[in-house]
């Protein structure tokens, strides 16, 4: 029986954190930090697409940070706009969101804790871990 996995993606307007789920579903685990450029439209989308394919993810959930008082600003919209694009290129994918508020001040306090991650080793790899914190909050909250 093929598992589908579950894509977790941090969207910034200059990078994108990509996380995966095991195959289980049970935990995410960091893939990689993707530089894209919002600006110039480019988007990383070939690359996030290579991904799908090659470890047949049927999900991808991204980030919504919304503002504290629940409402949807501008970066939430980027977001779901990003969702969008992706949804026309991979139609057969499911796109979901999840409640992002203070995930990227987690990861870095997290990598703070961890005492030996300087801070220009931390601003390559907080994107990366925020997709995780995203995709493990998903995954907990629709466990079966």
């Amino acid at each position: 029986m093929a598992y589908n996995r579950i894509m977790g993606l941090d969207v910034g307007s200059v990078t994108v954190g990509i996380a995966l789920s095991d195959l289980m579903g049970w935990t995410a685990q960091g893939v990689e930090t993707l530089r894209i450029n919002d600006d110039a439209g480019d988007f990383g989308l070939e690359r996030i697409g290579e991904i799908i394919q090659k470890e047949n993810v049927s999900t991808v959930v991204i980030g919504l940070p919304k503002n504290m008082n629940n409402t949807i600003g501008p970066r939430a919209e980027a977001s779901m706009a990003y969702g969008d694009r992706l949804q026309a290129m991979f139609p057969e994918i499911a796109i979901e969101y999840q409640d992002e508020r203070l995930t990227t001040s987690q990861a870095e306090r997290m990598l703070i804790q961890e005492g030996n991650v300087r801070r220009n080793k931390r601003k390559k790899v907080i994107d990366k871990l925020a997709a995780v914190i995203i995709l493990q909050n998903y995954l907990d909250s629709h466990s079966k």
